[in-house]
């Protein structure tokens, strides 16, 4: 299949991704959203994303890392790391001081999170307090219906999962909007100050208890309904990790059916295709890698983000599993060795935004995976940048499996930017690029892609991974 050349001056009449595909493989397209469309309802947290992939990864003969005692090439293994990150590896017939093939993605999204102390009567209503994680537009999740999900560990060790809003017969929660009728003054602030984070409250109960000696008896009746629903009393908000998240399952867009939009595709579309590519793979000769993160949009900190020593642990695992030994010098020369693919999304140049984009260097959704040279903001700031040769090497891998691609920037150098895992893994001394999808809409509580990218960056990821 020949690989697609997009003329970017050629705007009359500018190829696609579709144009190129044949009947079956349309077919292939659709089909393959269908999967990713089911592991978007799933996985709407960090946790989910890791229990769905496990169990996907477990019908493809993955076994736990922890309960192995010697690996030999071809073993397909796991390793959890605290219900929020993952890492999976297809032993390769390479050893490993010749360096690993690895696809990183992150697997949180913007959300909003639960304070400690939650739980509020105010004007015979009872709400929930929350913090907001990640790069958001506070206004995006106002009037619209929230879900809960997450868990509750109790002092005893026990824990209490919650999904609530997402069946057709389960309750939602909202964070109500000030009516236009009296909003004036609102109006009138920067949109950055018409909502504050303070006034991000899930409403969750309005039927008061029918004891009149209760001081804030719509309060107490939540607390009654939550701990006879889930055996939760007030002080275990303390330690829970539970999410507001947009109640709405992924949907087709457009009367062709050719775009999907959900909640959480940055990064889940990468992850998703990322997991895919590894489990669909054959046994390669260098060891497959797919590492699921947490953490990537609050700085990669903490002990499940991209900053913690998860990835050495686990290379470390490995290696001593596979050579029966292993050394720090040893693992510093496979890390060294290693390539790696950033799998992170990019925007896609929006016809309603175009005045913030370069058009001659955007991407554009249904032209294929985007592969980032380098990312950052301004002067190139935070980014690691992939050097010329590793790019070319790249290039060549996508360009003789047919899997077709284009480049893209964030936007005008002045306008913004952003970055992703790729600076952590460039660390290790590894060469890094950043590779993933397109998205319109990009940390909206509607994220945009095409359903052809999201086919392209499966195959990329499949190449890569397979490629010596």
């Amino acid at each position: 299949m020949p690989v697609l050349k997009f003329d970017r001056e050629n705007e009359k009449a500018p190829l696609t991704v579709w144009d190129r595909l044949s009947d079956q493989e349309r077919e292939q397209v659709f089909l393959f959203s269908e999967g990713y469309r089911n592991f978007l309802d799933r996985g709407k947290t960090e946790r989910e994303v890791v229990a769905v992939a496990v169990a996907a990864a477990a019908e493809k003969g993955f076994a736990d890392l922890g309960g192995k005692s010697r690996l030999v090439p071809g073993d397909k293994v796991f390793l959890v790391n605290r219900s929020r990150g993952l890492a999976l590896a297809i032993i390769g017939r390479e050893p490993l001081e010749k360096g690993v093939r690895l696809v990183g993605s992150h697997i949180d999204s913007p959300r909003l999170d639960l304070k400690p102390e939650p739980l509020y009567e105010d004007g015979q209503l009872s709400l929930l307090k929350t913090h907001y994680y990640g790069g958001i537009k506070k206004y995006h999740w106002v009037g619209i219906p929230l879900a809960l999900h997450g868990l509750v560990a109790r002092e005893d060790g026990s824990v209490a999962g919650i999904r609530l809003g997402e069946d057709p017969g389960d309750p939602v929660f909202t964070i109500t909007d000030l009516l236009p009728h009296l909003s004036k003054d609102q109006m009138e602030k920067k949109m950055s100050e018409g909502i504050t984070g303070e006034a991000l409250n899930l409403l969750v109960g309005s039927i008061p208890v029918k004891d009149p000696e209760v001081k804030l008896r719509v309060r107490q009746a939540v607390l009654n309904t939550l701990g006879e629903k889930y055996g939760i009393k007030e002080e275990d908000f303390t330690s829970a990790d539970l999410e507001a998240v947009p109640a709405w399952p992924a949907r087709d867009v457009g009367f062709d059916r050719g775009l999907l939009a959900a909640y959480g595709q940055d990064d889940r579309v990468c992850a998703y295709t990322s997991l895919r590519a590894l489990l669909d793979l054959e046994p390669p000769d260098r060891t497959a890698v797919v590492l699921l993160a947490d953490k990537e949009e609050i700085g990669s900190a903490g002990n499940t983000g991209m900053q913690s020593a998860f990835l050495e642990n686990f290379v470390a695992e490995i290696m001593a599993l596979r050579d029966g030994s292993y050394s720090d010098l040893k693992i510093r020369r496979c890390l060294s060795s290693s390539s790696a693919l950033s799998a992170d999304v990019n925007a896609a140049l929006d016809p309603n935004y175009e005045e913030v984009m370069d058009k001659l260097n955007a991407a554009r959704l249904g032209r294929g995976v985007v592969l980032t040279k380098y990312t950052g903001s301004r002067g190139k700031s935070g980014s690691s940048e992939a050097g010329a040769e590793f790019t070319a090497r790249v290039r060549g891998v996508f360009n003789r499996e047919g899997v077709y691609w284009q480049t893209g920037e964030l936007g005008k150098v002045d306008q913004g930017g952003g970055g992703t895992i790729a600076y952590l893994l460039a660390a290790y001394n590894m060469d890094v690029v950043d590779c993933g999808v397109a998205i319109l809409g990009m940390h909206s509580t509607f994220e945009v892609a095409s359903k052809a990218d999201i086919y392209m960056a499966y195959r990329a990821y499949r190449a890569f991974l397979k490629s010596i």
